[in-house]
C-alpha cells in the first residue's frame, strides 16, 4: 500500500529547493486561503497552502509534484508554525507527495470492492508498462501507488490519476486511457462504461423504478 516515507535532506536536495518560493499566482491564493480563518489561526491553512506548492513544484518539474523539505520548512515559515506541524500533516495525507514523481501519478484502488471487480488485473496492466511501486519510469511519465479506498466502490475498480478519477476499468480500458495521457490528450474521467453517466445501476434498474422521472414518495406503499 502508500509508502510515506520523506525524501532525504541532501545537498542536492538544498541546491534545488532551498530557495524555493510562492510565484505571484500561487501567493495570490494562498494568502486567500489564509484569510478563511480568524486572526491568530492562521496554521488551519496548512493543507491548502500544502496542495498549492506541491502544484507549483509540479509545474517547474512537468510532474504531478511533491514536497521536498525545504519546501515544507517554507510552508511552515509562511504560516509562522513549527516545522513539525506542517511536516505531520503532509506525512498524513497521501495526496501529499513525499518523494519525486512522474507526469502521471497512478494510484490503483486494491481494497475489497475493487479487487472484487478486477483490481489485480488493473495493477497487471500498470505492471506491463514499466510501473512499480517507488520508481519513475525511464520516460519520466508514470508513477505508481498501490492505494486503500477511494470512495467509488460502486464503479469498482478505479484509479485516481493526478486529479481525476477513471472507474469501471479494464486492462483493455485503462490502457486507452493511459495511451491518450501519454499522446498529450486529456481522456473522459469518470466512468468508462459505455451508456453509463455516474455511478447510476449499469443495468435495467430493478427498484425504485418511479424514481426516474420524479421524487417519488414510496412511503404509503411500505
Amino acid at each position: 500500500m502508500a509508502a510515506r516515507k520523506i525524501a532525504p535532506d541532501t545537498p542536492e536536495l538544498r541546491a534545488r529547493w532551498g530557495n524555493f518560493a510562492f510565484d505571484a499566482d500561487t501567493k495570490a491564493k494562498a494568502d486567500t486561503a489564509i484569510k478563511r480563518y480568524p486572526e491568530g489561526r492562521q496554521k488551519s491553512a496548512v493543507m491548502p497552502l500544502l496542495d498549492l506548492a506541491q502544484r507549483q513544484v509540479g509545474r517547474e518539474t512537468d510532474t504531478q509534484g511533491w514536497l521536498p523539505l525545504p519546501v515544507i520548512e517554507y510552508v511552515a515559515e509562511y504560516l509562522d508554525v513549527p516545522v513539525i506541524r506542517v511536516l505531520e500533516v503532509a506525512t498524513f495525507y497521501t495526496m501529499y507527495n513525499l518523494e519525486p514523481v512522474g507526469k502521471f501519478h497512478v494510484q490503483v484502488c486494491g481494497t475489497t470492492p475493487c479487487m472484487l471487480r478486477g483490481s489485480d488485473d488493473i495493477i497487471a496492466a500498470c505492471k506491463k508498462r514499466g510501473m512499480k511501486p517507488g520508481h519513475i519510469s525511464d520516460d519520466g511519465l508514470w508513477s505508481f501507488t498501490e492505494v486503500e479506498c477511494m470512495g467509488n466502490c460502486a464503479t469498482a475498480p478505479m484509479v485516481q490519476i493526478n486529479d481525476d478519477n477513471y472507474e469501471d476499468l479494464t486492462p483493455e480500458r485503462l490502457d486507452k486511457v493511459l495511451e491518450a495521457l501519454a499522446a498529450g490528450e486529456t481522456p473522459k474521467a469518470g466512468t468508462q462504461e459505455p451508456g453509463r453517466h455516474t455511478s447510476e445501476p449499469a443495468n435495467a434498474l430493478s427498484s425504485l423504478k418511479d424514481m426516474v422521472t420524479e421524487n417519488h414518495d414510496y412511503r404509503g406503499e411500505w
